[in-house]
């Protein structure tokens, strides 16, 4: 299929101008109130862990690099602590054993039950909010004494009354909201990159 070169154009036009307007939409007292989550987990010491069905189980996976890696710059500090931080989107093997036995609805609520503790962070990334495995995950989180935390899209859905930290994209096109789910990682992700390299703080 061919298109006249107008036609794309004016699509390429369209769609950012739509992007820029669900940007202005967002309430950055959310987006303060994630970074802030992530740091808390960061002070004291605390498991994340990200989670997300299809393009937000990549989007994860994204995060988890930027926050144990990219953080760190180019030439780590290794007497600096780290972010301790894992997506659970990554395991196929033990992700698959879980969906084969006990349903594709509790591959990250196992997870949790073998990883996590009291006090931990969990972050989830989703479109709609309505994911069966997402909403148990939050669900066993909470049970489990855990921080919650996450990146939505739509309404909310289900997931968003079950979240300390919640950032909505208040869009129902997936392709602004994931977009915007990633622009919120790099967000996070250069904020972090500041704090590494600000020189440690003297006290006492």
């Amino acid at each position: 299929m061919t298109h006249k070169r107008s036609d794309v154009n004016a699509f390429a036009c369209n769609y950012f101008n739509g992007l820029k307007t669900v940007i202005d939409r967002v309430d950055i007292s959310q987006v303060v109130a994630f970074v802030k989550e992530l740091e808390r987990a960061y002070n004291e010491d605390r498991q994340i862990f990200i989670i997300g069905n299809g393009g937000s189980a990549g989007t994860a996976s994204h995060m988890a690099c930027d926050l144990a890696k990219t953080v760190l710059g180019k030439k780590p500090n290794r007497k600096k602590r780290r972010f301790r931080v894992m997506s659970m989107t990554d395991n196929v093997p033990l992700i698959t054993a879980f969906g084969n036995d006990f349903g594709y609805e509790h591959i990250f609520t196992e997870q949790l039950v073998l990883f996590a503790r009291r006090g931990d962070l969990l972050v989830v990334i989703t479109g709609s909010g309505n994911s069966p495995n997402i909403i148990n995950a939050v669900r066993m989180a909470r049970e489990m004494g855990m921080r919650t935390a996450g990146m939505l899209g739509f309404d909310g859905g289900q997931t968003l009354p079950h979240l300390d930290s919640p950032v909505l994209i208040p869009d129902f096109s997936y392709g602004f909201v994931e977009d915007l789910h990633m622009v919120l990682d790099h967000l996070a992700t250069a904020f972090f990159c500041m704090q590494f390299e600000a020189p440690e703080r003297v006290t006492g």
